[in-house]
């Protein structure tokens, strides 16, 4: 038995499956609460506590944009039934402006003390020395003041249009302008382009590291803004908008076209939250409040910047070591070589790379030697998200430069990502290569990279798949699993995905993938119901599954299901999950932990074992409805031993040991923080792993044996 059953689980039940499901956004904020602790925790450095208060805000920045709307307008329309309604919106109000308080108790009790105790500072105007004053009013007068337009409102200066995000002021004005008319409420947009948070240089700074923000730069400087005039009160303000674009593409000729147009309007969309200083008077808040047409459970007071994650700023600006966590270099693929050829490497078996504890330059490197290689005919590639400066874009660009034919499945829709995606399309698109966008309706999701070469007399094809990715930035701070393969059977899969996203003929019958939307989502809950039958049976059975969120009612249902027959379930999901473990009668043997370290969680590994039968997929896909039908997705098998046993270890055996970093889902829904001995009964390398936490062991393991591949060729 390669993954241990934990005995500690309760009796199977023969009840029926019910309905346990939590609620899907409330267990996205519980995931950001779990983040939230690694901002508290004493035992993480200071300048990589702040960095998750920022992923904290950044996240929930995200979450108002995308998932927010629903609840807003169910509540403005009165709606008392549903998933969205008056009290959908205001538990979720209530949640969130809890969370948000705790963020901003942590940053101002814990943190900003604790930077100050070694001389780092944001200093407000009150605090600033007069050397310090006159610095600050020159950067604003250089730096700032030109790209300020103050606009006082009146009916020909109607409010302004905000932009997402955007940083404001509301000013309060005495008097009357230069037309003798009463107009008293004036906005400030700030100018994006300005950093938020200016590092004071050090002759000003008397042997600290001290910052200032724009908003207070801003703020010295208001009365100066509106010369005659009497600047009374005032506040900052950022109001948060509906940013999920939404395109008809059966309704339009050029998807990109209508993309490119959306964007356009995506920082204008509906408001959906409100954030001012806590000092903001009421009279301007429920001004602001009316514009944006809010209710006052989306308003946000709070004490400090109105932008917390903007403060990853200041982390980037800070160099003191001890400040941060000790550098972590990758180690190359250890089962590869530099200046090995990977085309005869992937001859004699396939190549694994476990990120970001290996290196995804072996990535760019397999692509680096096809692009080079005058026998390689053709490179296939799926694009999700790379980035806006990457490498491997440029690699493409010199393949076809190089004459070979090159297929780029471009995902436009891939949110928050289609600009960077749209460049990319018509940059390809002009110097030749074949850019499509896979098939109206849904997002391709999967993760291929498939390169054909001449060998002799016959075509042999090489192929890459990923659990993420293919963004060198991401593969530094997202554990995910790269697979490197010229097993024939899986790479004709992989071609006739391709084959099927150019061309929309009917995917023929594949040998090893599982694709979605057509039976990725089938093939998993067959799986899941025959270990159901055969636990029933007697079998001994397992089924342990890591993925970023599991919110599918059929895949709940079937685990539900199986898990009341006898079979031993665990899963390791990082983020939403809305089915409820442990509880009493219908869930006893459904375990739910999820893993919350310095690295981001990502890739998704589901193992089913009957008897001594085992099988372990890797995938792209979540275990999310949205994956499984409005996605293509993959998910395919690995089939050597080695390789197999090495990514239960390391992805599924060290994540349900992790004594550290590790959640566990209770049966009220909450979740606990697992700080407990998980193997007290165990001697040797599991206590490793659960002392130190699964991602401290595997970066250990990893650079150790980096060390020792060094030394041995030294």
């Amino acid at each position: 038995m390669l993954i241990p059953t934990d005995s500690s689980i309760g009796p199977a039940t023969a009840a029926e499956p019910v309905s346990v499901l939590l609620d899907r956004d409330h267990s996205i904020l519980a995931f950001n609460e779990r983040v939230l602790d690694w901002a508290q925790r004493p035992d993480v450095p200071l300048a990589e506590r702040l960095r998750y208060l920022c992923i904290v805000s950044s996240n929930l920045d995200e979450f108002f944009e995308v998932r927010a709307a629903p609840h807003l307008i169910a509540f403005g329309a009165g709606d008392q039934k549903g998933n969205y309604s008056v009290e959908s919106f205001e538990r979720l109000a209530a949640a969130v402006h809890d969370l948000v308080g705790r963020q901003y108790a942590l940053y101002n009790n814990a943190l900003m003390p604790a930077f100050a105790a070694e001389g780092i500072q944001i200093i407000s105007h009150g605090e600033r020395n007069p050397a310090q004053r006159k610095w600050v009013h020159d950067y604003f007068e250089r730096e700032v003041r030109p790209l300020l337009i103050p606009v006082g409102l009146d009916p020909a200066h109607p409010f302004p249009a905000v932009a997402n995000k955007s940083l404001n002021f509301i000013v309060r004005l005495g008097g009357v302008d230069a037309f003798g008319r009463d107009n008293p409420i004036a906005i400030v947009k700030l100018p994006r382009v300005v950093p938020r948070i200016v590092r004071l240089p050090a002759k000003v700074s008397g042997g600290k590291t001290l910052f200032v923000a724009l908003s207070s730069i801003v703020r010295a400087h208001l009365q100066s803004m509106f010369p005659g005039r009497e600047v009374g009160e005032f506040s900052q303000f950022r109001v948060t908008r509906h940013s999920d674009l939404a395109v008809d593409e059966e309704d339009v000729k050029n998807l990109r076209t209508a993309l490119r147009q959306g964007l356009e309007h995506r920082h204008y969309g509906q408001a959906v939250r409100l954030e001012v200083s806590a000092s903001c008077a009421e009279s301007l808040s429920s001004f602001l409040l009316a514009q944006f047409n809010l209710p006052p459970q989306a308003l946000y007071r709070v004490h400090g910047p109105v932008n917390l994650a903007r403060l990853t700023q200041m982390v980037d600006l800070l160099s003191e070591p001890k400040l941060f966590f000790p550098p972590y270099q990758p180690s190359y693929p250890i089962t590869l070589s530099t200046g090995q050829s990977f085309f005869e490497r992937l001859q004699r078996g396939d190549v694994l790379i476990h990120q970001p504890f290996e290196s995804f330059d072996g990535v760019l490197a397999f692509l680096r030697e096809a692009v080079h290689d005058p026998q390689v005919l053709a490179i296939k590639q799926t694009i999700y998200r790379t980035g806006t400066d990457s490498e491997l874009m440029e690699l493409l660009r010199e393949a076809v430069r190089r004459g070979k034919e090159v297929t780029a499945v471009v995902e436009l829709k891939a949110r928050f990502d289609e600009e960077a995606n749209i460049n990319w399309a018509e940059m390809l698109e002009s110097i030749g290569a074949q850019v499509l966008y896979g098939v109206v309706g849904l997002k391709t999701h999967a993760k291929m990279l498939l390169v054909t070469r001449r060998e002799g007399k016959r075509l042999v094809r090489y192929g890459h798949l990923s659990t993420g990715n293919y963004n060198p930035k991401t593969a530094r701070l997202y554990t995910d699993i790269s697979h490197l393969t010229a097993d024939p059977l899986l790479t004709a899969d992989m071609e006739a995905v391709f084959v099927h996203l150019a061309s929309q003929v009917k995917l023929p019958k594949l040998n090893r993938m599982w694709v979605a939307p057509f039976d990725l989502h089938r093939n998993l809950i067959a799986q899941i119901d025959a270990l159901g039958a055969a636990a029933a049976g007697g079998a001994s059975t397992r089924i342990v599954a890591k993925m970023n969120a599991l919110t599918d009612e059929q895949l709940i249902a079937a685990l539900i299901r199986a898990g009341q027959k006898g079979v031993r379930i665990d899963l390791i999901v990082r983020g939403a999950c809305t089915l409820s473990a442990q509880v009493p009668g219908h869930t006893d043997n459904i375990r739910v932990r999820s893993v919350i370290g310095r690295f981001l969680e990502h890739s998704r590994v589901f193992y089913f074992r009957n008897g001594e039968d085992e099988t372990l997929y890797l995938s792209s896909a979540d275990w999310m409805n949205r994956n499984m039908l409005r996605r293509v997705e993959v998910a395919w098998p690995v089939t050597d031993p080695i390789l197999r046993q090495r990514l239960i270890d390391e992805c599924l055996v060290a994540y349900l040991h992790d004594g550290r970093d590790a959640w566990e889902l209770e049966a009220d829904g909450r979740y606990q923080r697992v700080l407990r001995d998980t193997h007290a009964d165990n001697e040797g390398p599991s206590r490793t792993i659960e002392a130190h936490g699964a991602q401290t062991a595997l970066m250990g393991r990893y650079a150790s044996r980096g060390l020792r591949r060094v030394a041995s060729r030294d």
